[in-house]
């Protein structure tokens, strides 16, 4: 067995919101990727809390990684007692709109009458280690969500989802690791955590947030014709459900084997600069399609 199974092992063994059985769980547990750069994945969490809220999201904050989250740190310095003229406009942006259901009309007002602003930073996480780190950051994100935060939102991709989807999501892996399902944990995490399909028709439409599960990031490219109109919501929808499929496959059978399948290239990530959260050290897989 090799480490990266073991530390899978390990914490599905010992995660604190969870004592699964591992009895069968040897064949459930993911596949990761090697590190194609120096560079470490981390979690940058945002949370919204009320006028005048940042002692209690502090307060809160700390009590969770006490409790849940060991190795986060809440960063005083960068958050704000007061409301941030952004947030607004990035939260509109960041939305998972994948998920018909991932916000609401009291999430979008929330954000839009917030008093505070407060971020949570995470560990450096390898390969091994990032599935238990990415669960611990959804248990923390559903602590804050219970205990005064109003909002929430993944800076390391760029993802936001509305208070019942963040909830729902930290339930389906509490449920994953009482079942010692790694792989059902690990995909609840990238759903959670990443965000897709990014892009355009012409440089194609991507992932951006799996390293945070220890995966390369898909591209995904068409061949279309200069006179094509551009693609529509169901097509791209189309696009983030093959992307999902790459994930899993890459999850299940290894990179190298999803890779060879599809007929697809794996190489290192171009879109970020090293030292950019959104950068994925474990590359970017580039698949092309006739057509959607």
């Amino acid at each position: 067995m090799n480490s990266m199974r073991r530390g899978v092992l390990a914490f599905l063994g010992g995660l604190l919101i969870g004592k699964p059985s591992l009895s069968t769980a040897s064949n459930r547990l993911p596949a990761y990727a090697a590190l194609r750069s120096s560079y470490t994945p981390r979690h940058v969490l945002c949370f919204l809390g009320g006028e005048h809220g940042l002692p209690a999201l502090v307060e809160n904050a700390r009590a969770a990684i006490q409790k849940l989250a060991d190795g986060f740190t809440a960063d005083e310095d960068g958050s704000r007692n007061e409301p941030d003229d952004r947030m607004e406009r990035s939260f509109s942006v960041c939305w998972d709109r994948v998920d018909p259901e991932s916000y609401q009309d009291t999430d979008e007002k929330a954000v839009a009458g917030h008093g505070s602003v407060l971020y949570v930073l995470g560990p450096s996480m390898t390969a091994e280690t990032s599935v238990t780190t990415s669960a611990k950051a959804l248990q923390l994100v559903q602590y804050m969500l219970d205990h005064g935060a109003i909002a929430a939102k993944g800076e390391s991709a760029g993802v936001a989802h509305g208070a019942r989807r963040w909830k729902e999501l930290a339930e389906q892996a509490r449920s994953a690791s009482a079942a010692g399902d790694g792989m059902a944990l690990a995909r609840t995490c990238r759903l959670a955590f990443a965000r897709r399909p990014i892009g355009d028709d012409i440089d194609g439409m991507a992932s951006v947030g799996f390293h945070l599960v220890g995966l390369p990031d898909v591209l995904v490219t068409t061949v279309r014709p200069d006179d094509q109109r551009p693609s529509t919501s169901a097509e791209q929808l189309k696009i983030a459900a093959l992307i999902d499929a790459i994930a899993d496959e890459m999850a299940r059978d290894g990179v190298e084997i999803a890779v060879a399948d599809r007929r697809a290239a794996l190489s290192n990530d171009t879109r970020y600069e090293e030292d950019e959260y959104k950068f994925n050290p474990f590359g970017v897989v580039r698949i092309q399609m006739k057509e959607l």
